[in-house]
């Protein structure tokens, strides 16, 4: 991916993030998911009926890279059901972790494709998607 495209999408999503504040509606699972290494805390809330992922919002601390992927993430479940949202995990820690992997269904997630040049950012790439590890387990 292009550096600069690269760059613009992380801070965009970072200054902008899709689905930044808790809601105080029912029918939401929250979620909290923190770095014991740096400042990242972050509640997630899933909103799920009839097994698709209708909303995605969070709020707390965390850095750029943090922000920007719950950011992207929210954007890329919206309306999936628990084998598509999985298909974009499985494809997404495969992508973190070198391994092959779908980047036609990653869409903007892959400005983290080479996260692996900072393993220390690893770990707050991955942040909200373990949230999301937790809620298809009870899908």
């Amino acid at each position: 991916m292009d550096p600069n495209l690269r760059r613009e999408i992380l801070l965009d999503h970072y200054q902008h993030p899709v689905g930044h504040g808790l809601k105080d509606e029912k029918g939401y699972i929250k979620i909290n998911t923190n770095n014991e290494s740096c400042i990242d805390n972050l509640d997630i809330m899933y909103k799920i009926k009839d097994g698709i992922i209708e909303d995605i919002c969070f709020d707390g601390e965390a850095c750029a890279i943090s922000t920007s992927a719950t950011s992207i993430m929210i954007q890329s479940l919206i309306g999936k059901n628990k084998e598509e949202a999985k298909k974009i995990l499985d494809n997404y820690e495969a992508m973190l972790d070198e391994r092959p992997f779908d980047q036609e269904l990653l869409g903007e997630l892959n400005v983290y494709d080479e996260i692996y040049k900072q393993p220390n950012r690893k770990k707050c790439a991955l942040l909200p998607f373990e949230s999301l590890r937790k809620i298809i387990d009870q899908l």
